[in-house]
């Protein structure tokens, strides 16, 4: 180093009136009733955190009053249950939304939970132009990877331009739409996809405001969309994808929307780093991925996100504690209040290998962004992305298969000790199985206490907005207001615009993935040769829960190995499955639930099986399943019960074949 670059060097650190402010610090945080949510909610603030994180749960998010049939075993599970205007008065009881700062992670049912929020914080004597927050409101995405779509793509992307335009008027400071490529990484994406596919869905959302608002006032709107991503355990390529979402997106703004003002162009972004690598073995593990993974997007100044979340150690076994999201937010407070990261500009600015890993990822992604250009952009390109998704996957799972891909504790050292942080009860939250009736009962409650007509008016006026093309938002507030419930008003949208059955990305001919597979597909032909038919396998997933990869990847995987595979794709009732096994007669059915309403759903299905006579039908289940319910699942007569732990997809392919012919496989 020569002298002159002592100044350089210098300049990179701040003094302590320019150290920068730490990120918001959230968890991601609801369960059980919204009086309990609450209570966790205050507690956290309590505890250092500075903006909230609301987890709604499945009936919630898609559409469905907690009473409604689809809901059975799903309420109050992955989220808090929020069905009227009191749940959301419970919810945030105590807490002064004018001064908080909320992300609400909601998409198909986005601008109703949005109007809630509004409505509560007007009787709380809010001025809801300070009101400060986001709501995630990307429908794209839920069809490529979360599921939890209402309505077909075209009139979503309207309901989305629907909320920006009415924040912009109303809610300046509200982030309307952020743009969710977290899920996208969870499917499989590979980080080009991931800033592709992210990308083109902020494309076809400024495509849609473009002709809203006055063209002076655009800009201001394309500051206001923000993102939430994903940050893996490939720390210096995660890195580097920050770096190249920031180039790209100020690249976007300002030559395809002609946007000067480089503080309108700013990538904005919060992150929840990876749940996709979190381990059920030797979950300890899980909290040196995590502090990885965070360095990611707070290290680089100029890539830094605006908000953190972080799952917590033992969310690949179930619902997280109180004192697990602590230890997580402890992370978050350790790196901001008691490390120098705040004090120093950019560290990486100049790093040869950082410039050239960020250009590598610009190429990757503007070489797929013009690929969906040429398809249409991101909703002509929705079957594109969603086949595109599982095959990374697939090359994800093979690699981890393979060994070429090290998971430590999972297919490398996996020897250990019995982990201490396993208590009493597994080390997770159990949800009462008795809240989803009080749940229940607290509706029934508000609907008789309601006024019918003004409910009814509300619902009309809803109903010819969404039916006219109008902005629907103002009608969702005065329905919001009047006590109309989430069922009530999701039913208007499906009425109006239909509903939606997402592609599962999982075709029909056998990929070009069979190396290795020879001794299965063997197998496969000889028992198809005992069946006279070539072994069937059913796939499905019933209740709420879109998380897909699983199903999808056993689905793949049982194609390719020779089976006649039918994936029935998310979201079906204990109902439709059984009648798609009385419809397609299959060899074996595989059931996929991440919910944690294994138990219910599982017993249902079973109870319809064996009353039509197909309890022969050999039934395995998959899912983030404890010890105990495994148990209760085989006393339903579930063939095989399968966790995250058993990530060898060709032992459950033999597994499948030997409840064929077990004696003949175990000959062979």
């Amino acid at each position: 180093m020569t002298k002159q670059d002592y100044p350089t060097v210098r300049s990179l650190a701040m003094t302590a009136a320019q150290k920068d402010r730490p990120w918001l610090i959230r968890t991601y945080a609801g369960h059980s009733t919204a009086k309990a949510s609450n209570a966790l909610y205050r507690g956290n603030l309590a505890k250092g955190q500075t903006g909230l994180s609301v987890a709604f749960d499945l009936p919630t998010q898609t559409g469905y009053d907690s009473d409604h049939e689809l809901a059975r075993g799903e309420v109050g599970k992955v989220g808090v249950p929020v069905c009227h205007l009191g749940d959301m008065r419970a919810l945030f009881d105590q807490i002064p939304l004018e001064q908080m700062n909320t992300s609400m992670t909601i998409n198909a049912t986005a601008p109703w939970l949005l109007s809630l929020y509004i409505a509560v914080a007007e009787e709380q004597g809010a001025d809801i132009s300070k009101l400060t927050g986001t709501v995630q409101n990307d429908l794209i995405k839920e069809y490529l990877s979360r599921g939890t779509y209402v309505c077909p793509p075209e009139p979503s992307l309207r309901m989305i331009a629907d909320v920006a335009e009415f924040c912009y008027t109303n809610v300046p400071k509200w982030n309307p739409m952020n743009v969710c490529s977290y899920h996208l990484q969870e499917a499989g994406a590979t980080p080009e996809q991931e800033l592709a596919f992210a990308l083109a869905t902020g494309i076809a959302v400024l495509d849609a405001l473009q002709p809203r608002v006055p063209e002076g006032d655009f800009p201001m709107l394309v500051g206001r969309i923000s993102f939430f991503v994903n940050a893996g355990i490939r720390f210096v390529t995660e890195m580097c994808k920050m770096r190249a979402f920031v180039d790209l997106w100020d690249e976007i703004c300002r030559d395809r929307y002609g946007v000067d003002d480089p503080k309108m162009r700013r990538f904005r972004y919060g992150v929840q780093v990876n749940s996709l690598g979190l381990t059920e073995q030797q979950p300890e593990n899980n909290v040196y991925r995590i502090l990885i993974e965070m360095l990611a997007v707070t290290l680089s100044k100029n890539a830094r996100a605006r908000a953190v979340q972080l799952p917590a150690w033992n969310e690949a076994l179930g619902l997280p504690r109180p004192w697990d999201q602590q230890w997580s937010m402890r992370m978050q407070q350790i790196m901001a209040y008691e490390t120098d990261l705040l004090e120093y500009g950019d560290l990486f600015d100049g790093n040869p290998v950082v410039d050239g890993k960020v250009e590598a990822l610009k190429e990757g992604a503007r070489a797929e962004l013009a690929n969906l250009d040429a398809m249409g952009g991101a909703i002509a390109a929705i079957d594109y992305m969603k086949t595109r998704l599982v095959e990374s996957n697939a090359d994800r799972v093979n690699a981890i298969e393979r060994g070429d891909t090290v998971v430590v504790g999972v297919n490398k050292y996996t020897e250990g000790e019995p982990s201490p942080l396993m208590s009493e009860g597994g080390g997770i939250m159990v949800v009462d199985p008795a809240t989803e009736a009080e749940q229940i009962e607290r509706l029934d409650d508000w609907r008789a206490s309601r006024d019918a007509d003004e409910v009814g008016r509300a619902l009309d006026d809803l109903r010819a907005a969404a039916a006219e093309g109008r902005n629907i938002m103002p009608a969702s507030i005065k329905a919001a207001k009047a006590g109309v419930t989430t069922g009530e008003w999701a039913d208007v949208m499906r009425v109006v615009h239909g509903e939606y059955r997402g592609p599962t990305g999982v075709a029909r001919g056998v990929s070009n993935k069979t190396e290795g597979l020879e001794d299965i597909r063997a197998a496969v032909d000889l028992v198809s040769d005992q069946l006279g038919h070539r072994l069937k396998f059913l796939v499905g997933k019933p209740g709420l829960d879109g998380h897909s990869n699983g199903a999808e990847q056993i689905a793949f995987r049982a194609r390719d190995c020779g089976m006649d595979i039918s994936y029935e794709g998310i979201r079906l009732s204990p109902e439709q499955i059984v009648a798609a096994a009385i419809e397609q007669s299959p060899d074996v059915i595989g059931l996929s639930i991440l919910s944690g309403s294994h138990v219910p759903l599982i017993g249902q299905v079973m109870d319809r099986l064996r009353a039509e006579n197909l309890g022969h039908i050999p039934v395995m289940v998959g899912g983030i399943i404890p010890d105990d319910d495994a148990e209760k699942l085989r006393g339903f007569g579930v063939a095989r019960v399968y966790t995250p732990k058993d990530f060898e997809l060709n032992r459950i392919m033999m597994d499948i074949v030997g409840l064929l012919d077990p004696t003949e496989i175990a000959a062979e």
